[in-house]
């Protein structure tokens, strides 16, 4: 019986998407869940930064990156995601590449900053990736990391741990990976929610970080390397 290999299940799960995804990810990058990511970092990150898109998919966020002025590195484990990047998403200032988050071939200190939106979940050591991220950071680099929150709802690609079954899919929920991340050498500068449309409604201006976090659909983290 062959073993369970976790990346090349994760790579065959996005291989099979990823037609689906790269018909919609334009509108979820422009209209959607994650129109908010990349002026979130606009107002952040100094124009002109190299910045590494972790989990890049379709390459779509990666252009938005390279139109707002960054020099852009997309890694996404999925050979299908990245074929759809390299024909489509073509710019001056994006390259492409296959890739593994938990061993990423980049130069130590060589990124400005790093963008991971709903990727580290997607990974068997999400500690290991974020050691890939700092190796690969500069002094003070900044790591931008979205992660789906509770209101995302059940995990089909990680529920079925509950019969301990192999998955695929880590969930986290955003508190954890904030512990996560400031016990293993990064500070926490930032955050931004990404709520549905019925939790807009709420006035949320006085709770507290972790009832926002509970409220999303995905929180934004900006972390930055000790």
């Amino acid at each position: 019986m062959k073993s369970f290999n976790w990346n090349e299940e994760t790579e065959k799960a996005w291989n099979e998407r990823a037609d689906f995804w790269h018909e919609n990810s334009e509108n979820r990058w422009l209209n959607g869940s994650r129109k908010t990511v990349v002026p979130f970092i606009q107002a952040r990150l100094t124009e002109g930064s190299h910045i590494l898109d972790a989990g890049c998919g379709d390459g779509f966020g990666s252009l938005l990156l390279a139109e707002n002025g960054y020099q852009v590195t997309g890694i996404d484990i999925s050979e299908k995601m990245i074929d759809r990047a390299t024909e489509k998403r073509l710019h001056k200032h994006v390259i492409f590449q296959k890739g593994d988050l938990t061993a990423l071939h980049l130069d130590a200190s060589s990124m400005d900053a790093v963008m991971a939106i709903n990727s580290i979940e997607w990974v068997e050591q999400p500690l290991q990736v974020l050691e890939e991220f700092h190796k690969v950071l500069k002094t003070d680099g900044k790591l931008f990391l979205g992660l789906l929150g509770p209101t995302a709802g059940p995990r089909g690609n990680s529920f079925s741990r509950l019969y301990n079954q192999k998955a695929i899919c880590n969930t986290m929920m955003p508190w954890e990976f904030e512990q996560l991340a400031q016990e293993n050498g990064w500070e926490l500068l930032d955050g931004m929610p990404v709520y549905k449309e019925e939790a807009k409604k709420l006035d949320t201006t006085n709770l507290p970080r972790i009832l926002k976090q509970s409220l999303t659909f995905m929180w934004v983290f900006m972390l930055q390397k000790k």
